[in-house]
């Protein structure tokens, strides 16, 4: 490895470690991106052999002639990757067009739609949800008269939770099909009753993985997000043998090859007459890059390892050059809404956990969303003591 382009290297912040660790193996690491090179981070900066700003990261044309000129100056590419999702198709056609090593157009465009998924899972032997791609309002009851309420339509292609609607009856979907989505393409699944878990890993060029973690959603992200309620989630201690099980199961049937992964599951909190036995792993969703946020740190503090230079070593090594400690944590993560009354304030929450937590961040717009405005990360040895700290957290005036 000895020339790799890392596209949009500023954003989000936290991303600056991959690179940074990138070049402590020796790599070139070629930077894309549309902001000024005077506003990027010192530490950034000294990371990136040289940047190249564009001012629209959207343009290809733009996008084009800055690989082009890293080519011309440098040689042969190595590797190119963004380890964001909104940057996934446009980073494939790079390597396409510049004969770059890594996943191609080809091989993403089936697995990019929720509904391109489903066979994957069928081959991996791990239940997915019955669904139907929305055309007309007879079309999707028929669907419903099949699998019945509540179902779940989102977009078949996308990342998270915006437009993502639970309907309960027939006033509620005639209410869905009447909006105008601009022509984008949905998808209704039946709804699952179950409890989200995912399944993070570092893959290697043979599909073997370096490092397995995961973390448990246990209120539902649609619900969060619509509703603007108060956020959290948990990168679990360690993650049970049936989710392992599923989750390289579907590293196989997805071929998955050289990336970080976050795959998401349900596990059913009941028993489900199509999906199986309470407690079966359902997929839920496949996405070919880091879970978001500030996870890859969360997973730093669970797991008592560094996940930038683990991929940095599978990028560069094809292994992990440091196993990290044994010793393995719960992180928490918590958002709180400025919108919501909590009975306790920062100071409070400071001087109760100053010893559990471990950053304290406001969010950006573009993250606070889905995330929450404030902040909280905390890891904690007890189960226990980590949902207490969510309960005094999230607690509001009555």
């Amino acid at each position: 490895m000895k020339n790799f382009i890392f596209v949009s290297p500023h954003f989000p912040v936290n991303y600056r470690n991959f690179c940074i660790k990138l070049h402590e193996n020796g790599v070139n690491v070629l930077g894309i991106g549309d902001a000024p090179y005077d506003s990027l981070d010192y530490m950034l900066q000294g990371a990136l052999t040289e940047y190249y700003r564009v001012n629209n990261m959207e343009n290809y044309d733009e996008m084009y002639r800055a690989v082009a000129f890293f080519c011309f100056k440098y040689g042969k590419i190595d590797g190119l990757e963004s380890n964001n999702e909104y940057w996934l198709e446009q980073d494939a056609r790079l390597r396409l067009d510049f004969n770059i090593p890594g996943l191609k157009p080809e091989t993403l465009a089936p697995i990019k739609s929720k509904s391109g998924m489903k066979k994957y899972y069928a081959q991996a032997g791990v239940p997915s949800a019955r669904y139907h791609l929305v055309t007309d309002l007879a079309q999707s009851l028929a669907f419903i008269e099949k699998v019945g309420y509540p179902v779940i339509a989102k977009p078949n292609n996308g990342v998270g939770a915006v437009d993502t609607f639970k309907i309960n009856s027939d006033e509620e979907l005639k209410a869905f099909h009447d909006q105008d989505f601009g022509g984008e393409q949905f998808i209704m699944e039946e709804f699952v009753p179950g409890e989200i878990f995912s399944y993070d890993a570092i893959i290697g060029s043979n599909g073997q993985p370096l490092l397995e973690t995961g973390n448990n959603t246990p209120r539902s992200i649609m619900e969060i997000v619509n509703n603007q309620e108060s956020c959290f989630f948990f990168i679990e201690k360690q993650i049970k043998d049936d989710l392992r099980e599923a989750g390289r199961r579907c590293v196989d049937a997805f071929g998955i090859r050289s990336r970080f992964i976050h795959f998401e599951f349900f596990r059913l909190l009941e028993d489900h007459a199509y999906l199986g036995k309470k407690g079966t792993i359902v997929s839920l969703e496949a996405n070919l890059r880091p879970s978001g946020g500030f996870t890859p740190d969360m997973i730093n503090y669970a797991n008592s390892t560094d996940v930038y230079k683990d991929w940095a070593d599978m990028i560069t090594y094809d292994r992990l050059c440091s196993k990290g400690s044994a010793e393995k944590f719960y992180c928490v993560s918590v958002g709180l809404r400025d919108s919501r009354h909590y009975v306790h304030t920062q100071e409070e929450i400071l001087q109760k956990y100053a010893d559990k937590i471990v950053l304290r961040q406001r969010l950006p717009e573009v993250l606070a969303h889905g995330m929450g405005d404030s902040l909280y990360l905390a890891k904690f040895s007890d189960k226990k003591e980590m949902d207490k700290f969510i309960r005094f957290l999230i607690q509001e005036v009555a």
